[in-house]
């Protein structure tokens, strides 16, 4: 089996399809069709003859920031399919841990592998200033990983298509002084940058600011919606070209070096060439040549962008093409965006969700979070050291953290932190972090 664009496509569409009807959208009592983006993740292994889905997710909104503190780490800050299949993603990487964990030293996966002492110790004795990478586990060197996504991810890599969109696409003018976001504000505030700050993203209300082209954007789109500091799936997936596709919490366990993303596929009708150069390569330029701070395994591994002609069914062109195969007038008025978002893992996870929390609970019950939750995430990691023993007192000293602020404050992260900071600083400028849901323990 050859990894080509369609047979990653295709492999994410099928898994999709095998989910039962009640995870899917709906037509609704007043007879609008619901349509959602849909992303996975999919390993290509055994030298490309073996290749298979291991996470997917739809999804299109995220929670407002004011409610950040109140969701004690049960309830998903962001939820559009591409951010959801990565969190996905994670959770069957820490599924994987504990089956190797529980197994034994006999134990083996297809994606993971346990690293050697020999190897461990050869990387701690190189300098004596080396940062921690102790994991100790590994993705494969030899398992490539592929994302496909129904949609062109929101932010810099959609503005062309977004543009082409509206009746007019001529950028219009926008008032100046221009709003900026701070780290320690709810609310978008007007005012200048200073003259010795960074180059700040103008909060982007709507669609407008068409003229302000690879910055850091925000969620949602829509100018009336609540404040969000959730940056645009453009903007994290550029950023994971960095950070490697784990989690802070999956990286005390798995070692970062062979986890990132290989190939993004998207829809031909979703492709801006233009704008996937810009936002994927060309902001990301000034990390190339800096391999000076990469350092814990880290390192910048820029992915490929191909196409597909495959169509998801429930995407707005699917829906739309079943509308019009239907006779239906109008087709565009008769669809509406789902609220739903589903999540899966090839471990055999299955849920759905709405506003960040299981579909039938309440917001902010905690019987309500997902398997991809903070929360959830983070005491699986905590089983898992355990599990493991001795040998790893240090990761189990620090998932025993006091809160979730001061396990992502902790020396054995601190590697990530400087990756995280210096790519937002040299590439993605403007960068603001969504803070507000670290106050939370076990």
């Amino acid at each position: 089996m050859s990894a080509t664009p369609d047979i990653i496509a295709s492999l994410v569409l099928q898994e999709y399809e095998k989910l039962p009807v009640k995870r899917k959208p709906p037509v609704r009592d007043n007879g609008l069709h619901e349509w959602v983006p849909l992303s996975g993740i999919v390993a290509e292994f055994r030298g490309g003859d073996d290749l298979r889905c291991l996470s997917l997710a739809t999804g299109m909104k995220c929670l407002p920031q004011a409610k950040l503190p109140f969701a004690r780490g049960n309830v998903l800050h962001d939820w559009h399919a591409e951010v959801l299949a990565i969190r996905a993603f994670n959770r069957f990487v820490l599924d994987e841990c504990k089956l190797l964990a529980e197994g034994g030293p006999e134990a083996e996966s297809l994606f993971l592998r346990r690293r050697r002492v020999d190897e461990l110790e050869l990387l701690q004795s190189s300098t004596t200033t080396t940062p921690w990478c102790g994991q100790p586990f590994t993705w494969r060197e030899d398992v490539k990983l592929h994302m496909y996504c129904s949609e062109a991810p929101c932010g810099d890599a959609s503005m062309e298509l977004t543009m082409a969109a509206q009746a007019d696409a001529t950028p219009w003018e926008v008032p100046s002084p221009v709003a900026t976001p701070t780290a320690d504000t709810a609310t978008t505030t007007t005012t200048t940058p200073r003259a010795d700050s960074p180059p700040v993203a103008p909060v982007l209300p709507g669609r407008a600011y068409f003229q302000h082209l690879g910055v850091v954007r925000r969620k949602p789109a829509r100018g009336d919606a609540p404040t969000t500091l959730s940056k645009s799936c453009s903007d994290k997936l550029a950023l994971r070209q960095c950070t490697s596709l784990l989690s802070s919490t999956a990286s005390l366990l798995v070692s970062p070096t062979h986890a990132y993303l290989t190939t993004l596929i998207l829809p031909s009708s979703q492709h801006s060439a233009t704008g996937c150069e810009r936002a994927f390569s060309g902001r990301m330029a000034a990390m190339k040549e800096r391999t000076d701070l990469f350092r814990g395994g880290y390192r910048f591994a820029p992915f490929r962008v191909d196409t597909t002609d495959l169509e998801f069914a429930y995407s707005r062109r699917g829906v739309a093409n079943r509308l019009a195969l239907g006779g239906a007038a109008a087709g565009a008025n008769k669809m509406a965006a789902s609220n739903l978002a589903v999540a899966w893992t090839a471990s055999g996870l299955e849920e759905a969700s709405l506003g960040g929390t299981l579909q039938g609970r309440k917001l902010f019950d905690p019987r309500g979070a997902s398997f991809a939750s903070r929360r959830k995430m983070w005491a699986l990691a905590v089983e898992i050291a355990s599990i493991l023993g001795a040998g790893l007192v240090g990761v189990q000293k620090t998932l025993a953290a006091q809160n979730y602020k001061d396990l992502k404050q902790s020396g054995m992260l601190q590697p990530r932190r400087d990756v995280k900071n210096k790519a937002t600083l040299a590439a993605l400028k403007g960068w603001v972090n969504n803070e507000g849901d670290n106050d939370f323990s076990l």
